[in-house]
């Protein structure tokens, strides 16, 4: 295995761990038992950082693994795919909009992308956890609360701190 794959597979598994705690460490609850918490922010960093492949795992397994040490074992398989789909998405419309340049735009409709696939994707699978689109509503407001956080935290964290760490945004590891 050559030094920048090592790197990569590395790099996405602190990715994957980070994205765990931050899911665990601070937790809102909302009315339908689920929680606000900081762990999209790392599903849009991971992305943004590792691109669609390696930051979709990063982001699905350390949500789902969350989910997982958290009591939360029914949404596990729904959260790995909700959001790895999250990461990818917010990859492509970053790097569309950014056109291979780090661009402000780009990481803020691209974590929009990615909340609007949480929201939705959250709507569905409750609305078939518990049989009824009205249960499953009740969770919307939570959701949209998650996605502001996810939002403004990935944003103001990339910008802040991480693309100003050297080596890890201009060499890209893709």
């Amino acid at each position: 295995m050559n030094s920048k794959k090592t790197k990569l597979i590395t790099l996405t598994a602190l990715l994957t761990a980070f994205t765990t705690v931050s899911t665990m460490i601070i937790r809102i609850p909302t009315p339908t038992k689920g929680y606000v918490n900081l762990g999209d922010c790392l599903v849009n960093i991971s992305a943004w950082l590792l691109g669609p492949v390696y930051g979709a795992a990063a982001a699905g397994i350390g949500s789902a693994l969350a989910d997982v040490f958290s009591g939360y074992i029914v949404y596990a398989l729904a959260t790995l795919i909700i959001k790895g789909a999250m990461a990818i998405a917010s990859y492509n419309i970053y790097h569309v909009i950014s056109k291979n340049k780090d661009s402000l735009t780009g990481k803020i409709f691209g974590a929009l992308a990615a909340e609007i696939i949480m929201i939705g994707g959250y709507f569905i699978f409750e609305s078939i956890l518990y049989g009824s689109f009205t249960v499953a509503a009740l969770g919307i407001v939570g959701n949209i609360a998650q996605g502001i956080m996810g939002i403004a935290s990935s944003v103001v964290i990339y910008e802040a701190i991480i693309k100003r760490i050297p080596k890890i945004t201009q060499n890209k590891l893709r």
